[in-house]
């Protein structure tokens, strides 16, 4: 029979209790957190102040602090700024959060919120609710988005969920995989068959801030807040699973509650952000791997600070890609990837993906 001790760490090499060895102290990481969330609020105001059509400094406080809707400039703070800086807020925190805990759980240096098949069921449910009912405007289709992406994500964990063993990190993968190669195929088929439902759908899929309404803000807020609760009170869990299934059990955490609640929360975030902004790719693969080169594998601090440093990224995207093309804009969702892949080359060539 093997010894007790031969299947658990020793007492050199294992983690203390709360969690994984950080790399800087804890008043060093909370001071950077602080420093983090100032240059978030310093992004959001730039965001604020510039655009692709010029306002001067002087109307943009105005409609801030007083607006008027005879002021055209203020009706354009009011109406087309100030939400789509709070939806790049929202849908960054959400992004990031979900991105961290995919990582966590599933052990994947690469997953990202689409692994659950998020995106694919979102974007299939879209293109019906274009194509089938007629429905143009965001505000129309935003919770279809939402609608597809939880079925999908429902869907995923029930098939990876089947079997002896429970949803497995791999078991997930293979069944995400499997069904966003599926939804995938069903959204080719009927935008090649609708060419007017394809104009729409282009615009979408790529992943964009612009014409964000407050009221679809303020719907899909609850989610966002209770998935980001959810994903933050799951640190000490990820970091018990990062140690294997194994010692997560014997160190006392019940495995298949902690996934369970995992990918509620990946559910609701991914849900969320894909409903406000479009089926974003890279922001939730790239962040917490930045977060984790300030962090450590601590997934208390990566969450922390996945949640700050992604609403950053997407914003200063957003800023870009309005002022890259004036008068015109480039989506978003195409400057995450370009701004973005340098920063991720460099991170796999200083091999930190494996650090989990």
């Amino acid at each position: 029979m093997t010894p007790a001790s031969a299947t658990l760490p020793s007492a050199r090499t294992a983690p203390p209790a709360g969690g994984l060895r950080r790399k800087g102290s804890r008043p060093a990481l909370a001071g950077g957190l602080v420093a983090a969330l100032v240059v978030l609020v310093l992004i959001a105001a730039v965001s604020l102040a510039v655009g692709s059509g010029h306002v001067p400094l002087a109307d943009v406080w105005h409609g801030l602090v007083s607006p008027d809707d005879a002021r055209r400039t203020d009706v354009i703070v009011r109406t087309v700024r100030i939400p789509r800086t709070c939806a790049g807020i929202l849908a960054g925190v959400a992004l990031g959060l979900a991105g961290a805990l995919m990582q966590g759980v599933t052990r994947n240096p690469l997953a990202d919120p689409g692994l659950l098949g998020v995106n694919a069921g979102a974007s299939v449910s879209v293109v019906l609710a274009m194509g089938v009912l007629g429905l143009t405007a965001p505000g129309q289709y935003i919770w279809f988005g939402f609608g597809g992406a939880l079925l999908a994500a429902l869907f995923v964990y029930g098939v990876g969920s089947i079997g002896r063993e429970g949803a497995t990190p791999v078991k997930l993968a293979l069944a995400g995989a499997a069904t966003t190669a599926f939804l995938g195929s069903l959204t080719t088929a009927v935008l090649l068959t609708d060419s007017k439902t394809f104009d729409q759908f282009r615009f979408w899929q790529v992943g964009s801030l612009s014409g964000r309404e407050t009221d679809a803000l303020w719907q899909v807020l609850p989610f966002i807040v209770a998935g980001s609760l959810l994903a933050l009170a799951l640190g000490p869990q990820l970091n018990a699973l990062a140690l294997g299934d194994d010692v997560a059990r014997g160190l006392g955490q019940r495995v298949g509650v902690s996934r369970a609640a995992s990918a509620l929360a990946v559910v609701l975030l991914c849900g969320a952000a894909t409903a406000i902004a479009g089926p974003i790719g890279f922001v939730g693969l790239v962040v917490p791997h930045a977060a984790r080169l300030i962090t450590g594998p601590d997934h208390r601090w990566v969450l922390a600070y996945s949640a700050v440093l992604a609403p950053i990224l997407l914003l200063v995207a957003d800023i870009v890609g309005r002022l890259v093309a004036r008068p015109a804009e480039v989506q978003v969702g195409i400057v995450t990837a370009v701004i973005g892949c340098v920063p991720f080359v460099i991170l796999v060539r200083r091999r930190k993906l494996v650090e989990l």
